[in-house]
């Protein structure tokens, strides 16, 4: 089992309603799209995504950091000691499920 896993995120600041879930062909390959309320102001909009991909995952969020992206809609988050079925979960969740 991999120690981390790589993540490309879309980011959807000021939704009205926090969200994960739809795909996005964004430039670090096929994104999950994470809506969330918080504005994208001092880092607000980054970490609401970070808890709501955390929670969507079924993780803690204590194991997601941002590897790439803190001023920009497109990111890339690591997970450590990603769950087995990761790749299964993703999959539901860009699906829209």
């Amino acid at each position: 089992m991999p120690k981390s896993a790589i993540i490309p995120v879309r980011v959807k600041p000021g939704a009205s309603r926090t969200s994960v879930g739809g795909s996005h062909p964004g430039p670090h390959g096929l994104a999950l799209i994470v809506a969330v309320q918080a504005p994208a102001v001092d880092g607000k909009a980054t970490e609401a995504a970070r808890r709501a991909l955390a929670e969507a995952l079924a993780v803690p969020a204590a194991r997601i950091r941002l590897r790439t992206g803190a001023a920009a809609r497109d990111k890339l988050f690591e997970i450590d000691e990603p769950p087995s079925d990761l790749d299964r979960r993703l999959a539901r969740l860009r699906d829209g499920a």
